[in-house]
């Protein structure tokens, strides 16, 4: 069958291995020093060690491929116990693999092994939460760069700002200049407010933690296939997983076939840019 599964790039891959604790499927082992996909069946296709990879080696990509198989992905996972099982579910969760979690869980009950509680009813719906209701923020009308030195304030001019949360369709959009951003950033830099965010609509997330990499890149690419926008900053950490934020706007730009001017700045952990 034809299907969505991982490609790893033998040229670019070091080998260092960092993609392979973001698989606990198991689809990926280091085989004479290169990270290796040794089973169709294990992996699904859904990327999560793409974000990891400090190269850029791995791609998701369609071909011929046995279909994806959970009962012996399971049989894998539960002998490495219980904080991989717990990986697995978030994994599937995130992805929103309801059908695929189901039969792990399903798995689970018929070996009578416990459901992770934090996956199963351990804790409150928070996806569900008022406060990610789209919102414009009315600021008085600037153009993007820092500003006259003096008291600085907020200069969001949205809500919400992390990908997982916006909405593609949301008016403040049109025409806008956008900073997409590593969620460190703010945090090793002092200027973020004045020098990246006035007069731009910001969207954040984490390519190391975040899980839907592939959904970020389809939903970026709505955000540009659906509006005018007339440029993008990058703004990144130094780290290398964190350059995986310009390989997902890259991938989003080509599925989306516009032409939208990049920039981008790399922020080093003693805050300052390079």
């Amino acid at each position: 069958m034809k299907r969505k599964i991982i490609s790893i790039d033998n040229e670019k891959c070091t080998g260092c291995g960092e993609c392979i604790p973001d698989c606990p499927e198991g689809a990926i082992q280091l085989i004479e020093g290169k990270a290796r996909l040794i089973s169709d069946l294990f992996c699904d296709g859904l990327g999560a060690c793409i974000g990891t990879c400090p190269q850029g080696a791995i791609c998701v990509i369609e071909r011929e491929a046995e279909p994806y198989d959970e009962k012996k992905v399971m049989e894998n996972i539960v002998k490495q116990g219980m904080p991989v099982i717990k990986a697995h579910l978030e994994h599937l969760k995130g992805h929103g693999q309801t059908d695929l979690y189901d039969q792990a869980v399903e798995y689970l009950k018929e070996l009578k092994i416990p459901v992770p509680g934090s996956m199963h009813g351990g804790h409150p719906n928070f996806g569900a939460c008022p406060g990610s209701a789209v919102r414009s923020i009315p600021r008085k009308l600037t153009t993007p760069g820092p500003k006259p030195s003096g008291n600085s304030g907020s200069e969001l001019r949205q809500w919400p700002i992390q990908l997982k949360l916006l909405n593609p369709a949301a008016s403040y959009f049109d025409n806008a200049d956008l900073l997409i951003t590593a969620d460190c950033v703010p945090f090793a830099y002092a200027e973020f407010h004045e020098e990246f965010v006035r007069g731009r609509i910001v969207i954040i997330f984490c390519p190391k933690l975040d899980s839907d990499i592939d959904g970020y890149v389809e939903k970026l690419a709505d955000i540009f296939s659906s509006h005018t926008i007339k440029s993008i900053l990058v703004a990144h950490m130094e780290v290398p997983c964190c350059s995986g934020v310009r390989y997902v706007v890259d991938r989003a730009l080509e599925k989306s076939a516009k032409n939208i001017p990049v920039s981008e700045k790399t922020i080093t952990i003693q805050g300052e840019v390079e």
